[in-house]
């Protein structure tokens, strides 16, 4: 009897070795908690109406992770939007808009709530808002807050006490079209961001012929605008320099912007993801002006040679090749594109992205090491851009050999519920537990803050970069940190996912290195500085050395 056992008992012992493996390591998989009610977040987006009904209701809002009071936590700064008598349904009998609609800003108690300080910190924007961006345009040592309307856009100085001015007059940088991101980059190296901010169409809310289902007309039924670039004079104020830089493109329909130095010679570049048309991928000429290089490198149009509907691009090295690629969401199936030098090349379909990707309609797509095991992995944000639908978001686990796994499903109860309309989201540690957690804004609905739960029991280093020949914040550093067999590179930069703004911190995932054998940091300056030895699980300072 106990013979005619043995094969069965092989079988299952053989069974565990095989399984056993695989279940473990879906149990140890981070999750994302929704956690907004505890931490004291209480906001829900309004773009004004009661049904969505136009294409302005339907593209907003996004969100930003910053320590506007420099005392180490992050703290939130969301977008809202707001009620246009020409455009929006009647506002409620009784109910004041001006009081009701206005962006907010959340100050991080430190103990894992926030508090509403948007009337101390002189923030509410009334406007109807898009996207924001946070960077410090003065040099000055505080982060401020620009924010793109549909109409004039605002520019917020951080006084420095837990206050700002409202500053965009005197700055320059009111840009009165639709706009709806924007990217801070210091393209010519002078030591001063310079603002680049990404415009629409031409709407009219008066059009209405379009295809019924649709619900309402679609981006190819209005002209486009062109995207602006301001150049920072050094003295709090902006020069408009477009035309002179070779930008100008009134056909455009931006969704998104970022900037990044994807060919790694020492400048910063563009990335304009248009919709319904070619994307837009500007080399900076080292001259002060750009050449549109979208079609040359591969990343003007999807797998298939078609314009996509291109929504929040994302610059980061996915596979520790020492390069940055690019991720774009989609009305389809998402757009990653790897970069092999000379060219990028597609490869959604191949990483196990579209596949899943293709039955929504995908907004952010933020690229962090969410389990900090040293790879960079996707989280995407989706939701109907035509109708108050809600879509479930996504997250993809990287495989390590420039595959994904989509692990959704095994990553919390919120990845499994279809309630939200995703547009925004922003990545950042708001716990400083080592682990990057998720903000994420949805399209008249509320607001809600993923909390990582597991991702901090890999090594993990923090890099915030301090300019003194360079710009203040150090954006456009470039680091690479080598762990062991590990390598990685991250750069500093100011706006990416859709329409919102990171944590400016450069976040590596070290795995079970407990420490970084060498960090070397190029700064837009040109000046290089290495450190040897760097102990993991730290928000490192770095200061940019004389020489």
């Amino acid at each position: 009897m106990l013979k005619k056992k043995e094969p069965m008992i092989t079988f299952w012992i053989a069974l565990c070795i095989t399984v056993w493996p695989i279940i473990g390591a879906a149990s140890e998989l981070p999750v994302f908690t929704d956690v907004t009610s505890e931490a004291g977040i209480n906001f829900t987006h309004s773009f004004g109406d009661e049904h969505m009904s136009s294409i302005l209701e339907a593209t907003g809002p996004g969100c930003a992770f910053l320590d506007y009071d420099m005392d180490g936590q992050l703290d939130i700064y969301v977008v809202n939007g707001s009620y246009l008598p020409d455009i929006n349904d009647p506002y409620p009998k009784g109910r004041d808009p001006k009081k009701e609609l206005f962006n907010h800003l959340y100050r991080n108690n430190g103990d894992g709530t926030f508090k509403d300080v948007t009337r101390k910190a002189k923030v509410g924007d009334t406007g109807y808002g898009m996207g924001v961006v946070v960077g410090d345009y003065n040099n000055d040592g505080a982060p401020d807050i620009y924010v793109a309307n549909y109409g004039p856009n605002v520019l917020y100085r951080n006084n420095g006490d837990g206050t700002f001015g409202d500053v965009t007059e005197e700055a320059g940088v009111g840009c009165a079209q639709w706009s709806v991101h924007a990217t801070f980059l210091d393209y010519d190296n002078d030591g001063h961001i310079d603002l680049y901010v990404g415009n629409y169409l031409e709407f009219d809310p008066g059009y209405r012929y379009f295809f019924g289902p649709e619900g309402f007309p679609g981006p190819l039924a209005y002209e486009g605008q062109p995207d602006v670039l301001y150049h920072n004079n050094g003295n709090g104020t902006f020069t408009e320099v477009t035309k002179k830089a070779g930008l100008y493109h009134p056909e455009a329909r931006a969704m998104s912007v970022t900037s990044a130095d994807f060919d790694n010679d020492g400048d910063m570049d563009i990335f304009v993801a248009n919709d319904a048309m070619e994307n837009y991928l500007y080399r900076n000429n080292g001259d002060g002006t750009f050449a549109n290089v979208a079609m040359e490198m591969s990343v003007g149009l999807g797998e298939f040679g078609e314009a996509t509907s291109a929504m929040g691009p994302t610059f980061e090295d996915i596979d520790n090749d020492g390069d940055l690629d690019l991720f774009v969401p989609d009305m389809g199936y998402c757009c990653l594109y790897r970069n092999d030098g000379d060219v990028f090349v597609e490869i959604t379909a191949a990483a196990g992205i579209a596949e899943v990707c293709g039955q929504y309609t995908s907004w952010a797509g933020a690229v962090f090491d969410y389990d900090n095991d040293g790879y960079r992995d996707i989280f995407i944000s989706n939701g109907d851009a035509h109708h108050a639908y809600p879509e479930e978001d996504l997250l993809f686990r990287n495989n390590h050999n420039a595959t994904f796994t989509d692990v959704s499903l095994r990553s919390g109860d919120y990845f499994s519920k279809a309630e939200y309309i995703g547009r925004g989201a922003a990545v950042g540690d708001y716990d400083n537990d080592g682990d990057l957690d998720i903000f994420v804004l949805n399209v008249n609905g509320s607001a809600i803050l993923l909390r990582n739960e597991g991702g901090n029991r890999h090594h993990y280093l923090s890099v915030r970069t301090v300019g003194t020949k360079s710009n203040r914040d150090g954006i456009g550093a470039r680091i690479q940190v080598t762990a062991g067999d590990l390598k990685q590179i991250a750069e500093i930069r100011a706006g990416a996912n859709y329409l919102s703004h990171n944590d400016s911190k450069a976040h590596f995932g070290l795995g079970a290195h407990a420490q970084v054998d060498r960090l070397e940091i190029r700064w837009p300056s040109g000046i290089v500085q290495t450190l040897r030895d760097v102990k993991a699980d730290q928000i490192l300072t770095l200061t940019e050395p004389e020489e």
